[in-house]
Protein backbone atom coordinates (compact mmCIF):
# COMPACT_ATOMS: atom_id res chain seq x y z
CA UNK A 1 0.00 0.00 0.00
CA UNK A 2 2.84 2.33 0.78
CA UNK A 3 4.48 1.41 -2.49
CA UNK A 4 1.27 2.43 -4.28
CA UNK A 5 1.49 5.84 -2.66
CA UNK A 6 5.08 6.37 -3.71
CA UNK A 7 4.40 5.36 -7.30
CA UNK A 8 2.08 8.34 -7.73
CA UNK A 9 3.43 11.16 -9.89
CA UNK A 10 3.64 14.28 -7.70
CA UNK A 11 2.25 17.61 -8.83
CA UNK A 12 4.65 20.06 -10.38
CA UNK A 13 3.90 22.71 -7.80
CA UNK A 14 3.64 21.54 -4.20
CA UNK A 15 3.59 24.35 -1.71
CA UNK A 16 5.84 24.43 1.33
CA UNK A 17 4.21 23.70 4.67
CA UNK A 18 2.78 26.86 6.26
CA UNK A 19 4.37 28.48 9.30
CA UNK A 20 2.82 28.16 12.78
CA UNK A 21 0.63 31.26 12.53
CA UNK A 22 -0.61 30.21 9.09
CA UNK A 23 -1.29 26.72 10.42
CA UNK A 24 -3.51 28.12 13.17
CA UNK A 25 -5.42 30.30 10.71
CA UNK A 26 -5.90 27.35 8.41
CA UNK A 27 -7.20 25.11 11.17
CA UNK A 28 -9.64 27.81 12.31
CA UNK A 29 -10.83 28.30 8.72
CA UNK A 30 -11.36 24.58 8.20
CA UNK A 31 -13.11 24.14 11.54
CA UNK A 32 -15.47 27.10 11.11
CA UNK A 33 -16.50 26.07 7.63
CA UNK A 34 -16.91 22.43 8.62
CA UNK A 35 -18.94 23.40 11.67
CA UNK A 36 -21.29 25.56 9.64
CA UNK A 37 -21.88 22.87 7.05
CA UNK A 38 -22.54 20.09 9.55
CA UNK A 39 -24.58 22.44 11.73
CA UNK A 40 -27.29 22.63 9.10
CA UNK A 41 -27.54 18.88 8.59
CA UNK A 42 -27.58 18.31 12.35
CA UNK A 43 -30.24 20.96 12.93
CA UNK A 44 -32.50 19.27 10.40
CA UNK A 45 -32.12 15.98 12.30
CA UNK A 46 -33.05 17.71 15.57
CA UNK A 47 -36.23 19.20 14.15
CA UNK A 48 -37.24 16.25 11.96
CA UNK A 49 -40.59 15.86 13.74
CA UNK A 50 -41.46 19.56 13.45
CA UNK A 51 -40.25 19.83 9.85
CA UNK A 52 -42.30 16.76 8.97
CA UNK A 53 -45.46 18.44 10.20
CA UNK A 54 -44.62 21.66 8.34
CA UNK A 55 -43.78 20.27 4.91
CA UNK A 56 -45.19 16.72 4.94
CA UNK A 57 -48.59 16.73 6.68
CA UNK A 58 -50.24 13.34 6.99
CA UNK A 59 -53.02 11.74 8.97
CA UNK A 60 -50.53 9.37 10.60
CA UNK A 61 -47.75 11.05 12.62
CA UNK A 62 -45.42 8.12 11.87
CA UNK A 63 -45.92 8.60 8.10
CA UNK A 64 -45.16 12.32 8.46
CA UNK A 65 -41.98 11.52 10.38
CA UNK A 66 -40.94 8.97 7.78
CA UNK A 67 -41.39 11.58 5.03
CA UNK A 68 -39.27 14.04 6.98
CA UNK A 69 -36.39 11.66 7.66
CA UNK A 70 -36.60 10.45 4.05
CA UNK A 71 -36.02 14.06 2.95
CA UNK A 72 -33.11 14.18 5.39
CA UNK A 73 -31.81 11.14 3.49
CA UNK A 74 -32.36 12.83 0.13
CA UNK A 75 -29.64 15.27 1.13
CA UNK A 76 -27.24 12.33 0.87
CA UNK A 77 -28.13 11.40 -2.71
CA UNK A 78 -25.87 14.08 -4.19
CA UNK A 79 -23.04 13.49 -1.73
CA UNK A 80 -21.16 11.02 -3.94
CA UNK A 81 -21.40 13.44 -6.86
CA UNK A 82 -20.06 16.25 -4.71
CA UNK A 83 -17.37 13.93 -3.36
CA UNK A 84 -16.16 13.04 -6.84
CA UNK A 85 -16.45 16.48 -8.44
CA UNK A 86 -15.26 18.70 -5.59
CA UNK A 87 -12.79 16.14 -4.20
CA UNK A 88 -11.07 15.85 -7.58
CA UNK A 89 -11.24 19.63 -8.01
CA UNK A 90 -9.37 20.03 -4.71
CA UNK A 91 -6.62 17.67 -5.88
CA UNK A 92 -6.39 19.52 -9.18
CA UNK A 93 -6.84 23.20 -8.24
CA UNK A 94 -6.05 23.21 -4.51
CA UNK A 95 -7.82 22.78 -1.18
CA UNK A 96 -8.74 26.44 -0.73
CA UNK A 97 -10.93 27.00 -3.84
CA UNK A 98 -12.74 23.71 -3.19
CA UNK A 99 -13.50 24.71 0.39
CA UNK A 100 -14.72 28.14 -0.74
CA UNK A 101 -17.10 26.46 -3.17
CA UNK A 102 -18.58 24.10 -0.59
CA UNK A 103 -19.40 26.79 1.95
CA UNK A 104 -21.07 28.98 -0.72
CA UNK A 105 -23.25 26.09 -1.90
CA UNK A 106 -24.20 25.22 1.66
CA UNK A 107 -25.37 28.80 2.18
CA UNK A 108 -27.73 28.49 -0.79
CA UNK A 109 -29.24 25.26 0.50
CA UNK A 110 -29.61 26.60 4.02
CA UNK A 111 -31.37 29.71 2.71
CA UNK A 112 -33.89 27.61 0.80
CA UNK A 113 -34.79 25.54 3.85
CA UNK A 114 -35.00 28.51 6.22
CA UNK A 115 -37.26 30.65 4.02
CA UNK A 116 -39.54 28.15 2.24
CA UNK A 117 -43.18 28.54 3.38
CA UNK A 118 -44.97 25.48 4.73
CA UNK A 119 -47.27 23.06 2.90
CA UNK A 120 -50.34 24.88 4.20
CA UNK A 121 -49.20 28.07 2.43
CA UNK A 122 -47.86 26.97 -0.96
CA UNK A 123 -48.88 23.32 -1.21
CA UNK A 124 -46.67 20.83 -3.05
CA UNK A 125 -44.13 23.54 -3.92
CA UNK A 126 -43.02 23.48 -0.26
CA UNK A 127 -41.66 19.90 -0.13
CA UNK A 128 -40.25 20.29 -3.67
CA UNK A 129 -38.20 23.35 -2.67
CA UNK A 130 -37.03 21.66 0.51
CA UNK A 131 -35.87 18.62 -1.46
CA UNK A 132 -33.95 20.84 -3.93
CA UNK A 133 -32.28 22.63 -1.03
CA UNK A 134 -31.29 19.32 0.51
CA UNK A 135 -29.79 18.14 -2.78
CA UNK A 136 -27.62 21.28 -3.00
CA UNK A 137 -26.50 20.86 0.60
CA UNK A 138 -25.67 17.21 0.02
CA UNK A 139 -23.51 18.08 -2.99
CA UNK A 140 -21.64 20.67 -0.92
CA UNK A 141 -21.13 18.49 2.12
CA UNK A 142 -20.05 15.54 -0.01
CA UNK A 143 -17.20 17.68 -1.29
CA UNK A 144 -16.29 19.24 2.07
CA UNK A 145 -14.83 16.39 4.09
CA UNK A 146 -12.07 15.34 1.66
CA UNK A 147 -10.51 18.76 1.00
CA UNK A 148 -10.81 19.95 4.61
CA UNK A 149 -9.32 16.77 6.08
CA UNK A 150 -6.52 16.74 3.51
CA UNK A 151 -5.88 20.38 4.38
CA UNK A 152 -5.63 19.63 8.10
CA UNK A 153 -3.26 16.69 7.50
CA UNK A 154 -1.02 18.71 5.19
CA UNK A 155 -0.97 21.73 7.53
CA UNK A 156 0.15 19.74 10.56
CA UNK A 157 3.70 19.95 11.93
CA UNK A 158 5.63 16.68 12.38
CA UNK A 159 4.19 14.40 15.03
CA UNK A 160 0.86 16.27 15.29
CA UNK A 161 -1.11 15.08 12.28
CA UNK A 162 -3.48 13.17 14.55
CA UNK A 163 -4.28 16.24 16.61
CA UNK A 164 -4.79 18.47 13.58
CA UNK A 165 -6.92 16.00 11.62
CA UNK A 166 -9.04 15.19 14.68
CA UNK A 167 -10.57 18.64 14.31
CA UNK A 168 -12.52 17.26 11.34
CA UNK A 169 -14.59 15.15 13.75
CA UNK A 170 -14.36 17.76 16.51
CA UNK A 171 -15.93 20.37 14.23
CA UNK A 172 -18.85 18.01 13.65
CA UNK A 173 -19.22 17.72 17.40
CA UNK A 174 -19.10 21.50 17.72
CA UNK A 175 -21.87 21.73 15.11
CA UNK A 176 -23.99 19.26 17.05
CA UNK A 177 -23.34 21.09 20.32
CA UNK A 178 -24.27 24.47 18.84
CA UNK A 179 -27.40 23.15 17.17
CA UNK A 180 -28.45 21.28 20.32
CA UNK A 181 -27.85 24.24 22.62
CA UNK A 182 -29.91 26.53 20.39
CA UNK A 183 -32.62 23.87 20.21
CA UNK A 184 -32.78 23.57 24.01
CA UNK A 185 -33.01 27.34 24.45
CA UNK A 186 -35.80 27.55 21.88
CA UNK A 187 -37.73 24.69 23.47
CA UNK A 188 -37.53 26.44 26.85
CA UNK A 189 -38.45 29.89 25.50
CA UNK A 190 -41.18 29.02 23.01
CA UNK A 191 -44.45 27.18 23.24
CA UNK A 192 -45.07 24.05 21.19
CA UNK A 193 -47.29 26.06 18.82
CA UNK A 194 -44.65 28.77 18.37
CA UNK A 195 -41.96 26.17 17.74
CA UNK A 196 -44.12 24.49 15.11
CA UNK A 197 -45.16 27.75 13.44
CA UNK A 198 -41.80 29.52 13.15
CA UNK A 199 -39.40 28.69 15.98
CA UNK A 200 -37.70 25.80 14.17
CA UNK A 201 -36.54 28.23 11.46
CA UNK A 202 -34.44 30.31 13.88
CA UNK A 203 -31.43 27.93 14.02
CA UNK A 204 -31.19 27.91 10.22
CA UNK A 205 -31.36 31.70 10.07
CA UNK A 206 -28.63 31.97 12.73
CA UNK A 207 -26.44 29.70 10.61
CA UNK A 208 -26.97 31.99 7.63
CA UNK A 209 -25.74 34.96 9.67
CA UNK A 210 -22.42 33.20 10.32
CA UNK A 211 -21.85 32.05 6.73
CA UNK A 212 -20.20 35.36 5.63
CA UNK A 213 -17.71 35.03 8.50
CA UNK A 214 -16.77 31.54 7.33
CA UNK A 215 -16.32 32.71 3.75
CA UNK A 216 -14.14 35.65 4.84
CA UNK A 217 -11.88 33.46 6.98
CA UNK A 218 -11.50 30.81 4.29
CA UNK A 219 -10.46 33.43 1.74
CA UNK A 220 -7.41 34.20 3.89
CA UNK A 221 -6.31 30.62 4.53
CA UNK A 222 -2.97 29.43 3.06
CA UNK A 223 -2.91 26.73 0.39
CA UNK A 224 -1.29 23.36 1.19
CA UNK A 225 -1.48 21.66 -2.23
CA UNK A 226 -0.05 22.34 -5.66
CA UNK A 227 -1.80 24.49 -8.23
CA UNK A 228 -2.43 21.55 -10.52
CA UNK A 229 -0.14 22.68 -13.33
CA UNK A 230 1.53 19.29 -13.32
CA UNK A 231 -1.79 17.53 -13.92
CA UNK A 232 -3.06 18.72 -17.27
CA UNK A 233 -4.80 15.35 -17.66
CA UNK A 234 -6.34 15.48 -14.19
CA UNK A 235 -9.98 15.79 -15.08
CA UNK A 236 -12.48 14.48 -12.57
CA UNK A 237 -12.68 11.21 -14.49
CA UNK A 238 -8.90 10.87 -14.66
CA UNK A 239 -8.50 11.43 -10.91
CA UNK A 240 -11.24 8.90 -10.14
CA UNK A 241 -9.76 6.34 -12.55
CA UNK A 242 -6.29 6.73 -11.00
CA UNK A 243 -7.75 6.38 -7.53
CA UNK A 244 -9.62 3.16 -8.33
CA UNK A 245 -6.75 1.69 -10.35
CA UNK A 246 -3.88 2.36 -7.98
CA UNK A 247 -5.57 2.48 -4.58
CA UNK A 248 -8.44 -0.01 -4.78
CA UNK A 249 -7.17 -2.09 -1.85
CA UNK A 250 -6.97 0.97 0.35
CA UNK A 251 -10.54 1.94 -0.54
CA UNK A 252 -11.69 -1.60 0.24
CA UNK A 253 -10.47 -1.09 3.82
CA UNK A 254 -11.65 2.49 4.08
CA UNK A 255 -15.30 1.79 3.26
CA UNK A 256 -16.11 -0.56 6.20
CA UNK A 257 -14.12 1.63 8.60
CA UNK A 258 -16.15 4.67 7.59
CA UNK A 259 -19.33 2.60 7.57
CA UNK A 260 -19.28 1.76 11.28
CA UNK A 261 -18.39 5.32 12.26
CA UNK A 262 -21.13 6.75 10.06
CA UNK A 263 -23.88 4.54 11.48
CA UNK A 264 -22.80 5.35 15.05
CA UNK A 265 -22.73 9.07 14.29
CA UNK A 266 -26.19 9.16 12.75
CA UNK A 267 -27.69 6.98 15.45
CA UNK A 268 -26.32 9.61 17.85
CA UNK A 269 -27.90 12.39 15.80
CA UNK A 270 -31.16 10.41 15.90
CA UNK A 271 -31.31 10.51 19.70
CA UNK A 272 -33.57 13.58 19.76
CA UNK A 273 -36.17 11.90 17.54
CA UNK A 274 -35.70 8.59 19.39
CA UNK A 275 -36.22 10.19 22.77
CA UNK A 276 -39.38 12.02 21.65
CA UNK A 277 -41.07 9.28 19.64
CA UNK A 278 -39.88 6.08 21.38
CA UNK A 279 -38.97 7.06 24.95
CA UNK A 280 -41.77 9.68 25.12
CA UNK A 281 -39.51 12.24 26.80
CA UNK A 282 -39.97 16.05 26.63
CA UNK A 283 -38.60 17.84 23.59
CA UNK A 284 -36.22 20.02 25.62
CA UNK A 285 -34.61 17.02 27.31
CA UNK A 286 -34.48 15.13 24.03
CA UNK A 287 -32.63 17.93 22.25
CA UNK A 288 -30.33 18.27 25.26
CA UNK A 289 -29.26 14.66 24.69
CA UNK A 290 -27.91 15.54 21.26
CA UNK A 291 -26.20 18.62 22.66
CA UNK A 292 -24.43 16.31 25.11
CA UNK A 293 -23.48 14.07 22.19
CA UNK A 294 -21.95 17.09 20.44
CA UNK A 295 -19.94 18.10 23.51
CA UNK A 296 -18.54 14.58 23.88
CA UNK A 297 -17.59 14.41 20.21
CA UNK A 298 -15.87 17.79 20.42
CA UNK A 299 -13.78 16.90 23.47
CA UNK A 300 -12.98 13.23 22.93
CA UNK A 301 -12.19 13.38 19.22
CA UNK A 302 -9.39 15.85 19.99
CA UNK A 303 -8.22 13.59 22.81
CA UNK A 304 -8.24 10.65 20.40
CA UNK A 305 -6.21 12.58 17.85
CA UNK A 306 -3.62 13.40 20.50
CA UNK A 307 -3.49 9.79 21.68
CA UNK A 308 -3.09 8.57 18.11
CA UNK A 309 0.00 10.75 17.73
CA UNK A 310 1.44 9.04 20.78
CA UNK A 311 0.23 5.45 20.55
CA UNK A 312 -0.64 5.03 16.87
CA UNK A 313 -3.81 5.14 14.77
CA UNK A 314 -4.82 1.47 14.90
CA UNK A 315 -4.95 1.18 18.67
CA UNK A 316 -7.12 4.29 19.05
CA UNK A 317 -9.38 3.14 16.21
CA UNK A 318 -9.94 -0.38 17.51
CA UNK A 319 -10.17 -0.20 21.32
CA UNK A 320 -13.03 2.36 21.55
CA UNK A 321 -14.91 0.57 18.74
CA UNK A 322 -14.74 -2.76 20.59
CA UNK A 323 -15.97 -1.07 23.76
CA UNK A 324 -18.81 0.54 21.78
CA UNK A 325 -19.83 -2.85 20.39
CA UNK A 326 -20.04 -4.20 23.94
CA UNK A 327 -21.85 -1.17 25.36
CA UNK A 328 -24.50 -0.52 22.68
CA UNK A 329 -27.09 -3.11 23.75
CA UNK A 330 -26.91 -2.47 27.52
CA UNK A 331 -27.05 1.29 26.90
CA UNK A 332 -30.22 1.19 24.81
CA UNK A 333 -31.77 -1.40 27.12
CA UNK A 334 -31.19 0.87 30.10
CA UNK A 335 -32.68 3.87 28.29
CA UNK A 336 -35.83 1.95 27.41
CA UNK A 337 -36.24 0.29 30.81
CA UNK A 338 -35.54 3.42 32.87
CA UNK A 339 -36.30 6.39 30.57
CA UNK A 340 -35.29 9.69 32.10
CA UNK A 341 -32.67 12.45 32.11
CA UNK A 342 -29.89 10.45 33.78
CA UNK A 343 -30.08 7.40 31.54
CA UNK A 344 -30.71 9.34 28.32
CA UNK A 345 -27.89 11.84 28.84
CA UNK A 346 -25.46 9.37 30.39
CA UNK A 347 -25.84 6.63 27.80
CA UNK A 348 -25.85 9.11 24.90
CA UNK A 349 -22.60 10.56 26.23
CA UNK A 350 -21.00 7.11 26.59
CA UNK A 351 -21.87 5.99 23.07
CA UNK A 352 -20.84 9.32 21.52
CA UNK A 353 -17.49 9.31 23.34
CA UNK A 354 -16.49 5.85 22.13
CA UNK A 355 -17.71 6.47 18.59
CA UNK A 356 -15.93 9.83 18.33
CA UNK A 357 -12.59 8.47 19.52
CA UNK A 358 -12.61 5.66 16.99
CA UNK A 359 -13.82 7.91 14.17
CA UNK A 360 -11.22 10.59 14.86
CA UNK A 361 -8.34 8.13 14.62
CA UNK A 362 -9.86 6.68 11.45
CA UNK A 363 -10.01 10.04 9.72
CA UNK A 364 -6.33 10.52 10.48
CA UNK A 365 -5.23 7.16 9.10
CA UNK A 366 -7.28 7.17 5.90
CA UNK A 367 -5.77 10.27 4.19
CA UNK A 368 -2.31 9.23 5.43
CA UNK A 369 -2.66 6.12 3.26
CA UNK A 370 -3.17 8.18 0.08
CA UNK A 371 -0.77 10.41 -1.89
CA UNK A 372 -1.42 14.12 -2.28
CA UNK A 373 -2.66 13.83 -5.87
CA UNK A 374 -5.69 11.73 -4.86
CA UNK A 375 -5.85 12.37 -1.12
CA UNK A 376 -8.86 14.68 -1.24
CA UNK A 377 -10.71 12.69 -3.91
CA UNK A 378 -10.05 9.37 -2.20
CA UNK A 379 -11.46 10.40 1.15
CA UNK A 380 -14.28 12.40 -0.47
CA UNK A 381 -15.47 9.53 -2.67
CA UNK A 382 -15.29 6.88 0.06
CA UNK A 383 -16.83 9.12 2.72
CA UNK A 384 -19.62 10.39 0.48
CA UNK A 385 -20.48 6.89 -0.74
CA UNK A 386 -20.65 5.45 2.76
CA UNK A 387 -22.55 8.37 4.24
CA UNK A 388 -25.03 8.26 1.36
CA UNK A 389 -25.74 4.56 1.63
CA UNK A 390 -25.64 4.25 5.41
CA UNK A 391 -25.76 7.73 6.97
CA UNK A 392 -28.59 8.88 4.74
CA UNK A 393 -30.65 5.81 5.53
CA UNK A 394 -29.82 5.24 9.21
CA UNK A 395 -32.63 7.38 10.59
CA UNK A 396 -35.10 6.06 8.03
CA UNK A 397 -34.13 2.43 8.67
CA UNK A 398 -34.21 2.78 12.43
CA UNK A 399 -37.54 4.63 12.39
CA UNK A 400 -39.02 2.00 10.08
CA UNK A 401 -37.66 -0.93 12.11
CA UNK A 402 -38.98 0.44 15.38
CA UNK A 403 -42.39 1.11 13.81
CA UNK A 404 -42.68 -2.30 12.13
CA UNK A 405 -41.17 -4.55 14.79
CA UNK A 406 -42.00 -2.55 17.88
CA UNK A 407 -38.45 -3.22 19.13
CA UNK A 408 -36.98 -0.05 20.69
CA UNK A 409 -33.53 -1.69 20.70
CA UNK A 410 -33.24 -1.62 16.90
CA UNK A 411 -30.59 1.17 16.96
CA UNK A 412 -28.34 -0.94 19.20
CA UNK A 413 -28.43 -3.95 16.87
CA UNK A 414 -27.57 -1.74 13.91
CA UNK A 415 -24.56 -0.27 15.72
CA UNK A 416 -23.35 -3.72 16.79
CA UNK A 417 -23.59 -5.26 13.32
CA UNK A 418 -21.71 -2.44 11.60
CA UNK A 419 -19.08 -2.32 14.35
CA UNK A 420 -18.17 -5.96 13.71
CA UNK A 421 -17.55 -5.17 10.04
CA UNK A 422 -15.54 -2.05 10.87
CA UNK A 423 -13.31 -3.76 13.42
CA UNK A 424 -12.37 -6.44 10.90
CA UNK A 425 -11.20 -3.76 8.44
CA UNK A 426 -9.33 -1.86 11.17
CA UNK A 427 -7.37 -4.98 12.07
CA UNK A 428 -6.26 -5.27 8.42
CA UNK A 429 -5.21 -1.60 8.16
CA UNK A 430 -1.47 -0.79 8.47
CA UNK A 431 -0.19 1.65 11.07
CA UNK A 432 0.39 5.10 9.53
CA UNK A 433 1.64 7.13 12.50
CA UNK A 434 5.31 7.04 11.42
CA UNK A 435 4.68 7.29 7.67
CA UNK A 436 5.78 10.39 5.80
CA UNK A 437 3.00 11.84 3.67
CA UNK A 438 3.40 10.78 0.05
CA UNK A 439 3.56 13.63 -2.45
Amino acid sequence: MRADARSETPPAAVLAPPDEAARRRGVVAAVIGNTLEFYDFTTYAFFAVTIGRTFFPAGDAWVSLLASVATFGIGFVTRPIGGVVIGAYADRAGRKPAMMLTIALMAIGMLMLALTPGYATIGLAAPVLVVIGRLIQGFALGGEVGPSTAYLIESAPPGRRGLYASWQIASQGLATLCAGTIGVLLSLGLSADQMQAWGWRIPFLLGLLIIPVGIYIRRAMPETAGDGTGHAEATTGAVLARLLRDHGRTLALVVPILLCGTVSTYVGNYMTTYAITTLKLPAGLSIAATAVVGACILVFSVLAGTLSDRYGRRRVMIVPRVLLLLAAYPAFLLMTRVPGPATLLGMSALLATLSAMSAAASLVAIPELLPRSVRSAGLSVAYAFVVTVFGGTTQLVVTWLIGVTGDPLAPAWYVIATSVVGIAAMLATPETKAMALAA
